[in-house]
């Protein structure tokens, strides 16, 4: 799953990751909002790809709140942002499974996303 206030960047992700693994099913949240009405409606996600940078709700409250719920707390998170300062790293990297810096590659998410599943399998 993918959480991102940018619409372009859902398309981009979801299209490009389906494209490259037809076993993938990638379903986008344009926010915090909509990601927790998906969890608490429908089946939880394999893993997500969460942005820092939104309105409302930043990633990392979206983060705190997701760990919170034990049903939802062993879902692997990669923060994927713009943010490229050292503390976010930090705190990405400790918190969640990976941090991406956004541009990024498609086939590198891809890799980063299939070492996080085959590990938790």
């Amino acid at each position: 799953m993918v959480v991102d206030d940018d619409p372009e960047n859902n398309l981009s992700l979801k299209v490009g990751l389906e494209e490259l693994d037809q076993s993938f099913e990638v379903i986008c949240a344009e926010s915090g909002s909509q990601f927790f009405q998906f969890l608490n409606e429908k089946e939880l996600p394999d893993l997500v790809l969460l942005d820092i940078m939104m309105p409302n709700i930043s990633g990392w409250e979206v983060f705190g709140e997701l760990k919170k719920n034990p049903e939802w707390q062993k879902i692997p998170v990669i923060f994927l942002t713009a943010r490229s300062d050292q503390m976010a790293k930090n705190a990405g990297n400790f918190l969640g499974e990976d941090y991406i810096e956004k541009p990024y590659e498609l086939e590198e998410v891809k890799n980063r996303i299939d070492k996080i599943l085959n590990k938790i399998k």
